[in-house]
């Protein structure tokens, strides 16, 4: 799908706040009401709006001990893939997970209460996975930049 301007602009503004009502979008976008509203729609349905969520404050739900951690698999057989992305899913305190290209071949991002419960994780919960050659965890000191907004 061509995305023009004024879709440029529509995505900007639901990306920095979806609970907008399309009459406050209509008077940012210069549209009618309707125009607005069957624009938000024709997106939506061509799967460039993918889902609506919200944004939680991780410090006020006590998650906010932030772990990048890369694993290493024994093999890369695809069943080994295929099972440990499958496992991976069901993990919940894993927010993020890529399949990488370099030294490790996945990048979990985790988000705890502290070390401690990190320590539990890995213990009783990662390390438990099959086909894991080997982890290495990095700790986040300071959020520099967190967004889930696309440039468009």
């Amino acid at each position: 799908m061509e995305l023009d301007e004024i879709d440029k602009k529509l995505l900007l503004f639901l990306q920095e706040d979806c609970k907008q009502t399309t009459k406050e979008l209509s008077g940012k976008l210069g549209l009618s009401v309707t125009a607005v509203y069957e624009r938000v729609k024709k997106l939506e349905n061509a799967g460039v709006i993918s889902r609506y969520v919200a944004l939680l404050d991780r410090s006020k739900v006590h998650r906010n001990f932030i772990v990048l951690c890369h694993v290493k698999l024994t093999q890369h057989k695809k069943e080994f893939v295929l099972q440990f992305e499958k496992e991976v899913m069901n993990l919940r305190e894993v927010t993020e997970c890529f399949h990488v290209s370099g030294d490790y071949d996945y990048i979990l991002k985790i988000g705890v209460r502290n070390i401690e419960d990190y320590r539990n994780f890995m213990l009783t919960k990662l390390t438990t996975l099959q086909h894991i050659a080997s982890t290495h965890s990095s700790f986040m000191i300071s959020e520099v930049k967190n967004t889930t907004a696309i440039n468009l």
